[in-house]
């Protein structure tokens, strides 16, 4: 298995391990998953899309950010907040994610092994442990899947919602 398979599958897996918790919230948005708060599933969703914009698109390729307007409801340091008017709809937020995931798909298909090591267009000099290279940037969008799950996943619970089972 070539890396590039392995980042792919790293990538359907982390989508279908939180994506269908996620769509099982769309009535639920703003559910903490905490009873002091906590990233609830509508800023995860909104997070997860911009860092993936911003990691594919701005940091690995120097293109501009896709979801630029997102900074400040999702970027690195934005805060959850309670208030659903702060933010778009969760369909909205799922339907901006579906082409940023697309985008992700078509550049990873575009490269080869010897591609991966490419260094990042627009790396910060403090990040290039971490993504400093095509292939930090793509395996770091399916980590970063998986670092928010939990979050999802207690935000069901505090909902009342059972296991869901595929």
């Amino acid at each position: 298995m070539q890396s590039k398979d392995l980042i792919r599958l790293n990538l359907d897996l982390a989508q279908m391990s939180v994506l269908p918790l996620i769509e099982d919230m769309v009535d639920a948005p703003l559910t903490a998953p905490t009873p002091n708060g906590g990233n609830h599933p509508l800023w995860v969703l909104g997070h997860l899309t911009y860092s993936e914009g911003s990691l594919v698109q701005a940091i690995m390729l120097g293109n501009p950010h896709p979801l630029a307007e997102w900074k400040d409801l999702f970027g690195i340091g934005s805060t959850p907040v309670y208030d659903e008017s702060e933010y778009p709809a969760m369909r909205e937020v799922l339907d901006r994610y579906r082409p940023v995931r697309a985008a992700t798909l078509e550049v990873l298909d575009g490269l080869d092994e010897k591609d991966l090591d490419r260094e990042s267009a627009a790396c910060p000099e403090n990040r290039r442990e971490v993504f400093g290279t095509y292939r930090h940037c793509l395996a770091m969008v399916a980590n970063h899947w998986f670092m928010h799950r939990g979050q999802v996943a207690d935000a069901r619970r505090a909902a009342g919602r059972g296991t869901l089972r595929s």
